[in-house]
């Protein structure tokens, strides 16, 4: 992208809620930092899941410029905390919900969402593209796991469809943690990567898993579940908790469809955590 304005910049903007081809490239005026903010230049940005349904008008808070997520380096920061040409990952705050986020040349993010991954001037130890890959899929990874699910070492986690980047990184960090790990996928052929990711087994996903499991002599009952498919599938993983167990629902790869047979999910909320 280029801009022939100093105080111009492009940015990719969501013209009115819809499909992909809703998504234009506009000059926009470049942001302005607070104190309290910095402005960072982008260098590069994951897309997720949650942007697909901002773009679509399906969450609660969107703006015209979407994205969550960026990394790139400091251009100016009124307050002082990062120095210009520091290399940095910034993620919520409000980026692409109430601010506009990171689907542009630049973007104003709070400093306590930004954090330095080398010193001014250095370039850091990944490429930007690989770097652009990893602040919401392990923050939010992270959080489900040691904050909602409160893992331990030894407990068993079901994962349930780990093949997204999400998934993937919620197995990395369960594993590092000392977490006995069972994961789903859809495709029998991944069963080889997610156990060379330290899986303890791999699962076909599908409907029907509680009693797949039972048939086959597998674990059926976990300390911890993290449920990614969604809505669909959340009142079978339910019963595959062990009492006291936790469940966190974090993703929706299956779908927002309402939650079926929803009063045997409340019947059994009293016992678990979301």
């Amino acid at each position: 992208m280029s801009s022939n304005s100093a105080n111009m910049m492009k940015a990719i903007v969501i013209s009115d809620f819809g499909p992909v081809e809703n998504l234009v490239i506009r000059d926009v005026p470049l942001p302005v930092p607070a104190p309290g903010t910095a402005r960072i230049k982008i260098r590069a940005f994951g897309i997720n899941h949650a942007e697909m349904h901002m773009r679509r008008g399906e969450w609660a808070e969107s703006v015209p410029i979407s994205g969550i997520e960026c990394v790139g380096t400091i251009d100016a920061c009124p307050g002082g905390e990062f120095d210009p040409g520091t290399a940095v990952a910034s993620i919520m705050g409000g980026l692409g919900r109430t601010t506009s986020g990171s689907y542009a040349q630049y973007t104003v993010a709070k400093v306590e969402n930004i954090v330095a991954l080398a010193q001014a001037g250095q370039e850091p130890a990944l490429s930007w593209d690989q770097l652009a890959a990893l602040p919401e899929s392990y923050c939010t990874a992270w959080t489900c796991l040691f904050r909602n699910l409160a893992l331990e070492r030894g407990h068993t986690l079901l994962i349930r469809e780990v093949i997204s980047a999400f998934g993937r990184a919620a197995l990395n960090l369960a594993v590092n943690a000392g977490a006995v790990v069972t994961a789903t996928t859809r495709s029998e052929a991944k069963f080889a990567d997610l156990k060379a990711l330290g899986a303890a087994d791999a699962v076909l996903e599908g409907p029907g898993l509680p009693g797949r499991l039972r048939e086959s002599g597998k674990a059926t009952k976990f300390d911890r579940v993290l449920e990614l498919v969604g809505n669909s599938t959340l009142v079978e993983s339910l019963t595959l908790i062990k009492r006291d167990g936790r469940l966190c629902l974090a993703g929706w790869l299956g779908g927002l469809d309402p939650i079926k047979d929803f009063n045997p999910l409340l019947q059994m909320a009293s016992r678990v955590h979301f």
